[in-house]
């Protein structure tokens, strides 16, 4: 029944999908010519033909991203991610195509106006759909009828999640382990019933949350999912270690587990964000350079020492670099690892006014461009916290695998300042096994829009200025 409601989606997304492709064109060609009353190079009939054969290998490349496969365990977000991708993707070579074929008679601002309809209106009805989904499921339709086997903290776990979000679609039938836990579903049996259990309920799936003394069981409950032809997912012991999508690599057949699976690790992705950040901070520190200027002016003329700041941090693969700002603070003899607040009597007028707008991380654009830092990351910390935090916060280290930032997702979610290190690093390690170049767009557009450039916080941890 699931796969069945599975596939009636499928042909629902790819006829709408379909639908929507073909009909951006003749929508583009009508907002292009008629409501721009723009000059018609060739007729609407073209941009029809154009439209088919787009609409066929756009179809194409939604497959080949998986975005016809079920989604019930994957976000919203990434969904999306996907969608825009793979649009883009297609959109970029059939322009392509056009320069280098010559043609110059399609209108490049008709395709652009069409990108934007088909990622709007595609993007519009998966929210509304999965919408829909999660109400439905919510009602107890078109459940997923799940065996649990195992106990535990893992099993407990999983158990907590399926019931938390009745929109995942999840029901337990029960469970199969070595002993009895209050867990509140009915026991079914021992390991070594499972095969007859498999028989008796008929699950969708099997979720096997095994606890290490019962890992010789393994095996066995393998060949009885397999002998029974359900699908098993197995929850390891050390999956409070793992990133939420860990990657199997090959030597010479043996499948070795990456734990912790970084996107950025694939040069093409780390190509594509060292461009933007070339490109990004280039531009920024080209038109912000007259509020540069003025930064400067005031940062002299408000007390006698240095104009820039100069301050060690950790960055990427834990090297320490020197990160600029504009200097906020009268010259003192502080400690190295002292805390700053906004009623700090170091600082000077114009520095609080300028900490106010975050415009003192201006000079952070050099550290960009000179490749110590990114545009989007996790924020650097000075040496002393990075010794203290790596013992005392579970995974802080792991946000050395890529370039710090200057704002991050932590950051637009206002983890700033004096706020909780550990949900600091949940949403930086969020960041750094979810990367894209949509994710950081996303990130910027959420620093420059969203208000989030405002430091309202009234402590920030760093090293006193001297």
């Amino acid at each position: 029944m699931i796969q069945e409601n599975q596939k009636i989606l499928n042909r629902f997304h790819v006829l709408s999908d379909g639908a929507v492709l073909f009909l951006a064109f003749p929508a583009a060609f009508w907002i292009r010519f008629y409501m721009f009353q723009g000059e018609m190079g060739i007729p609407l009939r073209n941009y029809l033909a154009l439209g088919a054969v787009y609409t066929a290998a756009q179809l194409f490349t939604y497959a080949a991203f998986g975005l016809y496969q079920s989604f019930r365990r994957t976000g919203l977000r990434v969904e999306l991610a996907r969608l825009w991708e793979a649009t883009a993707l297609d959109m970029l070579l059939l322009l392509g195509w056009m320069f280098i074929d010559k043609n110059i008679d399609y209108s490049r601002g008709l395709l652009a106006i069409a990108f934007f309809l088909i990622g709007g209106v595609l993007s519009l009805k998966r929210y509304m759909l999965r919408r829909w989904l999660r109400r439905y499921r919510s009602e107890g339709h078109n459940l997923k009828h799940v065996l649990l086997v195992g106990s535990g903290d893992l099993a407990r776990k999983y158990l907590r999640e399926i019931r938390s979000d009745k929109a995942l679609g999840y029901k337990a039938l029960g469970y199969v382990a070595g002993r009895t836990e209050n867990n509140g579903l009915r026991r079914l049996g021992d390991y070594d019933d499972l095969a007859k259990v498999l028989e008796r309920t008929q699950p969708d799936e099997v979720v096997a949350a095994v606890p290490p003394e019962d890992l010789g069981r393994t095996p066995e409950i393998i060949a009885a999912c397999e002998q029974a032809g359900v699908r098993l997912f197995i929850i390891p012991f050390y999956a409070q270690y793992m990133s939420s999508n860990p990657r199997f690599d090959d030597l010479n057949g043996l499948p070795m587990l990456n734990i912790r699976y970084v996107p950025l690790d694939n040069w093409v992705n780390g190509f594509l964000k060292r461009t933007m950040d070339i490109a990004g901070s280039a531009l920024a520190l080209a038109v912000l350079s007259p509020v540069m200027l003025v930064c400067a002016v005031g940062v002299k003329l408000s007390s006698p020492g240095p104009v820039i700041f100069r301050q060690e941090r950790i960055g990427r693969g834990g090297k320490p670099f020197t990160m600029l700002k504009f200097r906020s603070m009268r010259v003192n003899d502080e400690s190295d690892t002292a805390w700053t607040g906004a009623s700090d009597d170091r600082r000077t007028r114009f520095g609080a006014l300028m900490r106010k707008c975050s415009l003192d991380e201006l000079p952070q654009l050099w550290n960009v461009l000179r490749g110590d830092m990114s545009l989007v990351g996790p924020r650097p910390e000075i040496p002393h916290f990075v010794e203290q935090f790596r013992d005392e916060v579970p995974l802080y280290m792991v946000k050395h695998q890529v370039r710090p930032g200057v704002t991050g997702w932590a950051q637009v979610n206002g983890l700033r300042g004096d706020t909780s290190i550990l949900e600091r690093i949940d949403h930086d390690i969020y960041y750094i096994e979810h990367w894209s170049v949509w994710f950081d767009i996303q990130i910027l557009l959420m620093t420059v829009f969203g208000g989030k450039f405002i430091n309202s916080e009234e402590l920030t941890r760093e090293k006193v200025e001297q």
